[in-house]
Order: structure tokens, then C-alpha cells, then sequence
């Protein structure tokens, strides 16, 4: 067990003790405790720890939150754990102070095994599969790809660092609907290379250049070979052409910004499989579905109805979402996007997953409960998908927002951005804010070389540290382990705050991998630099006295060994000089 979640152990049951003997005694009356929560005070002036017991008590004992805390601290032994005072604060908080033992024992802990600190078994080894990006392969990756693609690989990362068994998926929606239109669209540029504007371009159409630059590089190799074929020959040999290497240049693009995905996926092997067919058979077996107009539809107001009905919404609640059938097979024969999506998804949990996660545009917020409740319908548990919904990123450079347009082929692309920008600010700067808020990502902020941009504030943070490890190599000095005494020497707020908070990096990683949020994590080792470079202006290191000098060595380089976990664990160079 980690430093931290030892010492909120060691205070929870200090606390049920004392509630214990506080009724033994009389002091509280005869009930059953309530459950109370131990946590970190935002200022940490007014404690370490704080708990909230006595008011929780407060309706079981009927007694004030403070004459319950008062109970409780008379009878509070805190021998053997890693606290040495308390106090009583406003209506009834019990604030806990860290004694030396704790910040020591944290210091021997990373040090004892830099790369491994963190990492929990929180997870148990559940197989977690974090789908994300998935972007259409008719066109180039754009901007939103980007920050999906930074927050999905992270995110897997942080559920693998939390004890986790996490897998990362890119599904390829090589059939259906929107290959029909690449392939119309690449008929048409390719039949305009040779008949000029008598060839009219889909309404509906991909509009973007790189359509005619494909169109263009098969006219270069094949002439007008397709132009007397057939049109469905025509489209299927523009197709087998385009599709792969529009998949080769996103695999290119992923690997460049540092992504590498245990499988891509491609929707076309389930329709091969016949896994598409097979999931429509089994909704109609289970009565879900219903032929109109030459189509088949799934019941998905009855399904969703219900689900709603048994979570305890009220009817005019439902009646609200205006829920709607959807349609499985079109009166064409194909099977819709939809219908493939329900077999995906199935296809993942048949694999073993028992945790999903997929990383949407918040454009796809409707289809989150048709697709929790699809699964529902087909005996799976729809709560065990989850789905990050993540808002819209503008483009700033000069202060003014940059336009984008991806019909008309002027889309800011992935492949654009990192050459501009460097891998590690892309990755870094686009984990900052929360997949819910929109996002502003400033161009002149992401290349500047100084504290202003995040990542370089957190990479300079650990090329000072070791910066200072190699000034003082060179007068013969060297760090060693240091006694109890001397890293009981630490004890200026800076030291405190900043052992503090490495304490807390587990417990973070924990809470990132429970939110589905990797950005607190980003968040942490910020602050990490920040107090860094706050004790380092406050607390000299070389020119101390030696047994000082050494516990001051010891806490840069558990500094140090921090900041490189996140970093390589967030595949972002850590660099040894800047």
C-alpha cells in the first residue's frame, strides 16, 4: 500500500475507534455510526487531513456536529499512525496534522522504485477497451481527431497505470453509407480529369481536395482505363485504389503523434462475418423489430422507455426526449451506420472487454442512450459502455481564431498540425482541458519556448533538477540514501507542500482513471513544477549542511522520478537539458 492511502487508513480507523469508545464510555449515545469522509483541505494551513465525522453523526447521535467532535477527540489515540496533532474547527471539522514519520516514508517509497510509483492495482486487471478517434476514411484527420486522439491514448494510459488491462482500439468505417458517397465522389472528379464540367459532382459529395488529388494520382497511373466501364466497376476500382492509402496516411498521422493502437478494426470484416446480419436476427428474434416501408426498424422508444421507467423517470420526463424508432435496414437492402455500431459494440464485449469506452464528438450525445440501450436489448449491460463526450477545439493564432471548413477542403488537418507544432505540446496542451469544455488550442502559445507553454514548464522543471545533479557531480558530490534524522530535517513549508503533494500522484492517477479524465493528471504535474520551482527559490540545496543538503537531493530526485513517470507514461519526451 502506498504512503498516502496507509496514512488514510491509519486515520479512518483512528476515528472508528474513537466514535467506539465514545459510546462505550457514554459520551455518544447507542447508534450506528454514519459513513464519514476523510479529505485534503484546500488550505492546507488548517490541516493535512480533514474529516467530516461529526457532522455525519449529527442525525444518528442527535447530538451537535461540534459536541460529537469533542466525543471523538477525547477518546482519539493517534499511536502508530503517521499523525501527530488534531484539532476542532468551525461547526464541527477534525483537522489532522502529518508528523515526520509520513513525509520520510513517502521520500523511501519513490525512491525505493521511481518508474513502478503510481501504478495501483485499483483495477484489478480489468480488460478496459478505450476506443477512440475512429475518424471516417474518406477524408484527412482534422483537429478534433487531434484532441481525441491526445485524450483516448492518455486516458488508456492512466487506466494502466491504475491497474487496469487497457486496450486501444481505432475502428475503421470502411462500408456503408459513406463509402458509397466516397466513391461517387471520386467518380465524378475522376470522369471531370477527362470530360471536364459536363460532369456534374454529387450535391452530397466530398468536396474536399484531397478527392481530386486521388482522383488525379489514378488518372496519372491508369489514363481513362475506367472511363467506358461500368459505374459500379468504375467506383469499386476508385475505391480499392483511395480507401487504403487514405488508411495509411491516418496510421502514418497516429504513429507520428506518438498513438499506437493494439487493433485497428475495420466495420467491413463484421459485415463479412455476417455479425451485422446476425444482430438484426437477434433483436427480431426478441421481437424488437418491425418491418415498414420496405425497411426494417428497431423499437428503440419501447427499449429506451422502459430502461427510463425502471431508472425511475417520470412518463412526462420521457415524453420530453421525444424518442423515435430507428431504422436497421434500409428499403435498399444495406444495413444502416446504427445497425453495424450495434455489432461493433457487441463484437467487443463477445472479445472479453467488460468495461467500453469510446471518446465521441459531442455531436454523437444522442446516440449515447440508443446505444447503451441497444445493448440492453441484445443481454448485455448497456452501463458497462461509457462514453466521453468531447467539445468542439477552435484554432488560435495571432490572438484571432483561425476558420475551418472541411467542405470546402481548407480543414486545419492532424497531419498539418504536427508538422507545425511539436508532438509533445500537441499531446500536453490538448490533455489541459476537460473533453466537456470547448478548447481553445493557441498555435503561437504551443511553439514558444518558455513557461508559458505548460509542457515546457514541466519538462524545464525536471532539466533544472537534473541540471543540479551534474553541477554538483563535478565538485565530487553525489546523492546517497539519507537516515530517518535527515530527512527528518525537511521541514519548511515549500519541502512539506511540495512532499505533500507527491504523495498524493497515486491516489491522482485513481481518481483520473474513475473519472475517465486524464487531464487531472496533466493538471498534477503542473502543479508538481510549479511547487518545484517554488522550493527551489525558497531552499538552497548545494552549500547546506551536508546531512540537509543530501535530504534536499533525495526530494529533487523524487521530484524528478514524478514528473518523468507522467511525462513517459503520456509518451512526452523528458528531456536532461534545455
Amino acid at each position: 500500500m502506498d504512503t498516502y492511502a496507509l496514512a488514510v487508513q491509519q486515520l479512518k480507523k483512528a476515528i472508528e475507534n474513537a466514535i467506539e469508545k465514545a459510546i462505550s464510555n457514554g459520551e455518544l449515545p447507542h447508534a450506528e455510526a454514519a459513513p464519514f469522509i476523510i479529505e485534503t483541505p484546500a488550505d492546507r494551513s488548517h490541516g493535512d487531513f480533514a474529516t467530516n465525522a461529526a457532522m455525519a453523526g449529527a442525525k444518528a447521535f442527535r447530538m451537535p456536529p461540534f459536541k460529537i467532535a469533542q466525543a471523538i477527540t477525547s477518546n482519539l489515540d493517534l499511536e502508530g499512525t503517521m499523525f501527530d496533532r488534531f484539532e476542532t474547527a468551525g461547526p464541527g471539522f477534525i483537522n489532522f496534522f502529518l508528523g515526520t514519520e509520513f513525509y520520510s516514508a513517502v521520500i523511501r517509497e519513490i525512491l525505493a522504485n521511481p518508474e513502478a510509483y503510481g501504478r495501483s492495482e485499483y483495477g484489478r486487471d480489468e480488460k478496459v477497451m478505450v476506443e477512440f478517434v475512429s475518424a471516417n476514411p474518406t477524408g484527412p484527420m482534422h483537429m478534433g481527431n487531434a484532441r481525441g486522439g491526445a485524450l483516448g491514448d492518455c486516458l488508456a494510459a492512466v487506466l494502466d497505470k491504475a491497474g487496469y488491462n487497457a486496450w486501444r482500439e481505432f475502428y475503421v468505417n470502411d462500408a456503408g453509407n459513406q463509402i458509397e458517397k466516397f466513391g461517387c465522389s471520386l467518380e465524378a472528379r475522376y470522369l471531370q480529369i477527362f470530360k471536364g464540367d459536363e460532369i456534374e459532382f454529387p450535391e452530397d459529395g466530398y468536396q474536399g481536395e484531397d478527392i481530386k488529388d486521388l482522383a488525379k494520382e489514378y488518372a496519372d497511373l491508369n489514363g481513362d482505363s475506367l472511363v467506358n466501364v461500368s459505374a459500379e466497376e468504375r467506383k469499386k476500382a476508385l475505391v480499392d485504389f483511395a480507401l487504403p492509402k487514405n488508411i495509411e496516411k491516418m496510421q502514418a498521422d497516429m504513429e507520428k503523434y506518438k498513438i499506437f493502437y493494439d487493433k485497428w478494426f475495420f466495420e467491413s470484416e463484421l459485415h463479412k462475418s455476417g455479425a451485422v446480419k446476425a444482430v438484426v436476427d437477434l433483436l427480431t428474434e426478441k421481437g424488437l423489430t418491425y418491418e415498414k416501408e420496405g425497411a426494417v426498424w428497431y423499437k428503440n422508444k419501447e427499449v429506451l422507455t422502459q430502461k427510463l421507467l425502471k431508472e425511475g423517470k417520470s412518463q412526462k420526463y420521457i415524453d420530453n426526449l421525444e424518442l423515435k424508432d430507428d431504422v436497421l435496414i434500409r428499403q435498399n437492402g444495406n444495413p444502416t451506420y446504427f445497425t453495424a455500431d450495434i455489432a461493433y459494440h457487441k463484437n467487443k464485449f463477445d472479445r472479453g472487454f467488460t468495461t467500453l469506452i469510446d471518446v465521441w464528438g459531442a455531436d454523437h450525445h444522442g446516440h449515447v442512450m440508443r446505444m447503451k440501450g441497444a445493448m440492453d436489448a441484445i443481454g448485455y449491460d448497456g452501463d458497462k459502455l461509457n462514453v466521453v463526450l468531447m467539445q468542439l477545439v477552435k484554432l488560435v493564432k495571432d490572438g484571432e481564431l483561425v476558420k475551418m471548413s472541411k467542405r470546402t477542403g481548407k480543414a486545419i488537418q492532424l497531419g498539418d498540425l504536427l508538422d507545425e507544432v511539436p508532438v509533445d505540446s500537441a499531446r500536453f496542451l490538448f490533455n489541459t482541458k476537460e473533453a466537456n469544455t470547448q478548447m481553445d488550442f493557441d498555435l503561437d502559445l504551443a511553439v514558444s519556448q518558455d513557461n508559458q507553454n505548460p509542457v515546457y514548464y514541466v519538462q524545464y522543471a525536471h532539466a533544472r533538477i537534473c541540471s543540479i545533479f551534474k553541477s554538483l557531480a563535478k565538485e565530487g558530490i553525489s546523492p546517497r540514501e539519507c537516515t530517518d534524522a535527515e530527512l527528518a530535517l525537511l521541514t519548511a513549508p515549500e519541502e512539506k507542500e511540495l512532499i505533500n503533494h507527491l504523495a498524493s500522484y497515486t491516489n491522482e492517477i485513481i481518481s483520473a482513471a474513475k473519472d475517465y479524465d486524464p487531464t487531472k493528471v496533466t493538471r498534477y504535474v503542473t502543479q508538481l513544477a510549479t511547487l518545484f520551482h517554488k522550493f527551489y527559490n525558497a531552499c538552497r540545496v548545494k552549500g547546506e549542511e551536508e546531512g540537509l543538503m543530501q535530504a534536499r537531493l533525495a526530494l529533487c530526485n523524487c521530484v524528478r522520478a514524478v514528473i518523468k513517470n507522467v511525462l513517459t507514461m503520456f509518451n512526452i519526451s523528458c528531456p536532461e537539458s534545455m
